[in-house]
């Protein structure tokens, strides 16, 4: 990778930014991960498209990453580059409002931006509709991505557009929300490989203090009913067709089983958890098990909601 690196400084991104065997457990909120070969932020949009188009025309190994709250990464780590974002894509702004459906204010936020610095900018600018997202432990990126979603509430219900890039850095372009195909953890962005760069929020007035209040409130059910001590990705498994994947585990009896270090959570069974020390083997051991019983006992087959990658970059999702 060192030739890589020298080609990457070449593109002006300073050194400092392009970290070399960087453990990727720093970076995920399960705090599991073994070194990626190559981190670099890029901070511009002109550093990102001039980075991936590097990448892409040496054949390197390459993915984004978020905040890393929905990701599991190998204890092998990973063989390539990984791009965290930076900078430009952290800017959140009221833009011009000429463009704004009626009734409506628009927040733009970059794709680095936190959910819970979002809703917070949106309550503070007395705007109604995020209040859901408070307490999701993601970017906007990431949730625009996987069409994130908590207590009745969904990053599609708010979005108006979104500025994407193509996957080898080669052009840049705003979508409507009606064209990013929008469902349950799905988005037009998984399906075509593209880069959220920003998204744009509608979002009507409301009272700041009611706002606050229900962020307060939610973030109380939170801290509550969530394993939030504990080190995890969230929510494990998406919510099958027909009963909910907490229920299911739970019925199953699998309410604190564990496997090494990683736990279902006794707090809320939908969560498996780094209870201390988990590996990645151990986290997809478990969850393997889980499948397998609860398939068992219902007949219901639980999918993953986490990402779960490869050393050569390879989601193991498909496995499940």
């Amino acid at each position: 990778m060192t030739d890589i690196k020298q080609k990457i400084m070449a593109l002006r991104i300073p050194e400092e930014r392009i970290l070399e065997n960087e453990p990727l457990s720093g970076h995920t909120t399960f705090r599991i991960g073994g070194p990626a070969e190559l981190l670099v932020r890029a901070a511009t949009e002109e550093e990102l498209s001039a980075l991936l188009g590097l990448l892409t025309s040496e054949g390197i190994q390459h993915m984004l990453m978020g905040n890393g709250s929905n990701i599991l990464f190998s204890d092998e780590g990973y063989d390539g580059v990984v791009i965290l974002l930076d900078g430009d894509f952290m800017k959140l702004e009221l833009p011009d409002q000429s463009g704004a459906p009626e009734n409506r204010t628009v927040i733009r936020a970059g794709s680095a931006v936190r959910l819970s610095r979002l809703s917070a900018f949106a309550a503070e600018s007395s705007l109604t509709g995020l209040e859901f997202a408070c307490g999701i432990p993601g970017s906007t990126g990431g949730a625009v991505y996987m069409n994130a979603g908590a207590y009745g509430g969904e990053m599609k219900d708010t979005v108006l557009s979104v500025r994407l890039m193509r996957a080898d850095g080669s052009e840049t372009f705003t979508r409507d929300a009606e064209h990013m195909d929008f469902g349950y953890r799905h988005s037009a962005v998984q399906d075509e490989g593209l880069i959220v760069l920003s998204a744009d929020f509608a979002l009507e007035k409301g009272d700041r203090d009611a706002i606050k209040a229900s962020m307060a409130e939610l973030n109380r059910k939170r801290n509550a009913k969530q394993p939030v001590e504990f080190p995890s990705a969230g929510s494990t498994f998406k919510r099958p067709s027909g009963g909910y994947a907490a229920a299911l585990i739970q019925d199953s009896g699998l309410k604190g089983f564990s496997v090494g270090g990683a736990q279902v959570s006794e707090k809320h069974s939908g969560f498996v958890i780094n209870a201390g020390g988990a590996t990645c083997r151990d986290v997809v051991t478990l969850m393997e098990k889980v499948r397998d019983k609860v398939l068992e006992d219902s007949g219901i087959r639980l999918e993953p909601e986490v990402r779960i990658i490869g050393r050569d970059g390879t989601e193991l999702n498909e496995r499940f």
